[in-house]
């Protein structure tokens, strides 16, 4: 980019300077005073002319020089206007081309009018002229609300279609911060939001809240269409920077950035910000679920339509094309306001009103991300309250089956990931963030059960009195005025849609993941009774053995969900045993099972668990009943089984490649390892190990990574209140050891360390006594001791 106006500018006090047009004379005159060209225009216009041919500027440089001249401190900007106008419309026609090419990389000879304008000094003019008011105190002629608009709209096209302006741009910290004070005005605010955004996404270090002046004053004057926009920006603030897939970033990584950056981040920062800001959660609730209202008949339109607005993922487009409908609306005699006479109304003219149906789904996607974020952030609780007393999740149910989960929408789509600049249509993003956020606001909370409506909460209420169980604390102080209406809650109508998916939707996934997040935390059978009662059991099975699903994530979710489904649940594997009634069945979902540990891992823990306690229920004639039928649970039941797991888990990870997805792999073999211990088989297990080294030829490979794996764990989880509530679950709830459970998780995974260090290491039974007197288990030397011994045989 070439540089602002410099020392060179063609005006001085509104007094034009004589041009001085032989180019020789200018450079010995820079020679001598020792100031040069500051910019392209500076040329003499007999130059630029000539050469404007052979180069095809289209005459842009001697443009950009009439607008300099025009613009001087004292001018009323009508000719100024004017100029730019004719410029816009020669890079207007490259913007819209850029949008509607997917994107592609901006290169020179692709967009060679505005290459040529910023190469002239034509961005850094728009600057200067926008930020004008703001450097100097004299009373100067004011730029009217449509020039402002021009200068934005030309600055967006120039980001877009010109690499490298948008980054400089949002390396002036003075600018980006000018431009929220733009937004203030209703009729700038489109173009300005949209530039924002554009400049957010590329600037290196994010932009903290506080720094924008009166930012509460600023949302709180925002009418509800712009504190949607609004939220478009504020996605960019407030979500950790994207700097790929958070799953294959491994832990080792993640360690060595905390240790860097102990202070809460930017993004943690801002949501701060955002929620000391009077009634801003309150106002994206009521955006959040406010009705749309459609007209009997329209729906074969919005199937046509989706195909044309895919192409309008720059809302900047879209925006701007709402805005023309809604002045033409307004100003047209021909047009009736009347829903009932849509759909008489030919297509031309229902085209404005559907278009606000399609953006009001582009508004909610944006809110339900920023919701969505915020919930996930530390202030969890906080905005939990908030959601909850302003009835997000009622309003959400209501607008289920007319604007949610339509039923003309089409699932023929691949996955997307959680990114939340996704490339698929609105209809179909909005689905996302809206599975996304009952996801986020199920998981491990007792706010869960608003999700259903008073008639699911007393069922169950009398499930558990069935049962002879008492009832979920979290049940019982359920607020009942702020659970759901209607004739079903969030959660069955989840259940319902999500039985009729196809077997290729990629809503599958998310949908599970959904349902998974009401069941997580402890478990209540209560819970997974309702659930079962609706068929989910044989839902999953379904997809899982004969729907011929290939999608690992998909199945990675059914198996997490099943899990979950399942666990300490008698009837559940009764169930199971029922649909898996022939070998073959049950050779399918064991193939499914061990083509990807990484996958089913978490439904293989929940067998091993459940089998654990179900053994020591052999009192219950039921109990015992589905113990020796169930074709699960016996396979399970044989050692050679969980030692091929056990393997398994073991070899398919390491610390260098442990991440967020496959870490619970390292879980679930901890939680097998326990439960030996806890019977007294730990030996045994340990020397299995060692002779599948020996088997492989490779002695200590797998004891020698378990061992860097378990102190890795130590050192990574339980030190941290929530990631070590994995085992703390394990300990307390499935180990009997309820009140000392984080305790008795560090004894015995330090029992687990000291015996392998006493196998691995040659002074091993030397040092591994100041492992034990470390760990806390000086009193348990003599043990340890002999734990070792007998897996060395001696």
């Amino acid at each position: 980019m070439a540089t602002v106006l410099g020392p060179e500018s063609p005006w001085m006090g509104g007094k034009k300077r004589t041009r001085n047009r032989n180019i020789i004379s200018k450079l010995r005159q820079s020679q001598i005073a020792g100031r040069g060209f500051s910019r392209g225009t500076q040329l003499p216009e007999a130059l630029l002319q000539e050469r404007d041919k052979r180069a095809k500027w289209h005459g842009i440089p001697v443009l950009l020089q009439e607008l300099y001249e025009s613009s001087h401190l004292n001018s009323d900007f009508t000719r100024t206007h004017t100029v730019l106008k004719e410029l816009s419309s020669l890079l207007s026609m490259e913007a819209m081309s850029f949008v509607t090419e997917d994107r592609k990389t901006a290169q020179e000879s692709t967009f060679p009018n505005t290459y040529t304008f910023d190469l002239f000094g034509g961005v850094d003019l728009l600057v200067e002229l926008l930020m004008r008011p703001t450097l100097t105190t004299l009373q100067k002629p004011k730029m009217n609300d449509d020039l402002v608009k021009d200068c934005l709209s030309v600055l967006y096209n120039c980001c877009i279609c010109t690499e490298g302006v948008t980054k400089i741009l949002a390396s002036r910290d003075d600018f980006v911060l000018f431009l929220f004070t733009l937004m203030t005005n209703k009729k700038t605010f489109l173009q300005t939001a949209t530039l924002i955004e554009d400049i957010l996404g590329v600037k290196k270090e994010m932009i903290q809240l506080e720094w924008i002046p009166n930012l509460s004053g600023l949302v709180q004057s925002f009418d509800q269409q712009q504190l949607a926009n609004f939220c478009r920006i504020l996605s960019v603030t407030i979500s950790e920077p994207d700097v790929g897939n958070d799953d294959k970033h491994t832990l080792l990584a993640k360690n060595a950035q905390q240790k860097r950056n102990t202070s809460p981040s930017r993004a943690e920062v801002n949501q701060v910000t955002l929620l000391n800001i009077p009634g801003f959660i309150e106002r994206l609730c009521k955006l959040a679920t406010r009705k749309v209202s459609e007209a009997t008949g329209t729906s074969n339109f919005l199937q046509e339509l989706e195909e044309w607005y895919t192409w309008l993922d720059n809302t900047l487009v879209l925006d701007a094309l709402m805005q023309i409908a809604t002045d033409e609306a307004e100003h047209s005699s021909t047009e009736s306001s009347d829903e009932s006479t849509l759909a008489t109304i030919p297509l031309r003219h229902r085209l404005p009103q559907s278009m606000k149906i399609v953006h009001e789904i582009m508004y909610k996607v944006e809110v339900l991300y920023v919701l969505c974020v915020l919930l996930m952030g530390r202030q969890r609780n906080q905005v939990h309250k908030m959601l909850a007393e302003f009835r997000l999740i009622p309003g959400l149910n209501n607008l289920f089956d007319k604007l949610i989960w339509r039923k003309y929408t089409t699932s023929n789509h691949v996955v997307h990931g959680q990114n939340e600049n996704c490339d698929c249509s609105p209809e179909i993003s909005f689905k996302i963030q809206f599975l996304r956020l009952l996801q986020s606001f199920s998981d491990h909370h007792e706010n869960k059960y608003l999700l259903l409506n008073a008639q699911e909460l007393n069922e169950l209420s009398a499930i558990s009195l069935k049962a002879n169980i008492p009832e979920v604390e979290a049940l019982v102080n359920t607020d009942r005025s702020l659970v759901c209406d209607g004739k079903k809650g969030l959660l069955t109508r989840l259940l319902t849609i999500m039985k009729r998916e196809p077997p290729d939707s990629s809503f599958r996934f998310w949908q599970a993941r959904a349902v998974e997040s009401f069941l997580r935390g402890a478990t209540s059978y209560a819970d997974q009774m309702f659930l079962l009662k609706r068929g989910l059991l044989e839902h999953i099975l379904f997809c899982i053995i004969d729907s011929g699903c290939k999608s690992r994530d998909v199945l990675q979710s059914y198996f997490d969900l099943l899990g979950e489904l399942m666990k300490f649940n008698i009837d559940a594997f009764k169930r199971f045993n029922k649909y898996v009634n022939t070998e073959e069945k049950f050779q399918v979902f064991l193939t499914q099972i061990n083509s990807s540990l990484v996958d089913s891992n978490m439904l293989v823990r929940c067998i091993v668990l459940s089998l654990d306690r179900f053994e020591s229920q052999t009192e219950d004639v039921k109990v015992v009943e589905v113990l020796s039928e169930c074709c699960l649970l016996s396979y399970m039941a044989r050692v050679e089984n969980r030692l091929s797991f056990l393997f398994r888990l073991v070899n398919i990870i390491n610390v260098q490649t442990l991440t967020q997805e496959n870490v619970s792999c390292l879980n679930t073999s901890l939680v097998i390892l326990m439960l030996a211990r806890r019977r007294g088989k730990l030996p045994f297990y340990l020397n299995a190990l060692r002779e599948k080294e020996y088997a492989e030829k490779y002695p200590g490979c797998l004891l020698n990574n378990f061992h860097n794996l378990l102190r890795f764990w130590q050192h990574h989880y339980l030190n941290k209140d929530k990631d070590s509530t994995c085992l703390e679950n394990v300990a307390g709830h499935f180990l009997g050891l309820s009140g000392q459970a984080i305790c008795m998780v560090q004894l015995n995974l330090h029992f687990i360390q000291v015996t392998l260090h006493l196998l691995l290491q040659p002074d091993g039974f030397i040092t591994g006594f100041c492992f034990c007197v470390q760990g806390g288990l000086h009193g348990l030397y003599g043990t340890v001791m002999v734990t070792a011994r007998e897996v060395k045989g001696g």
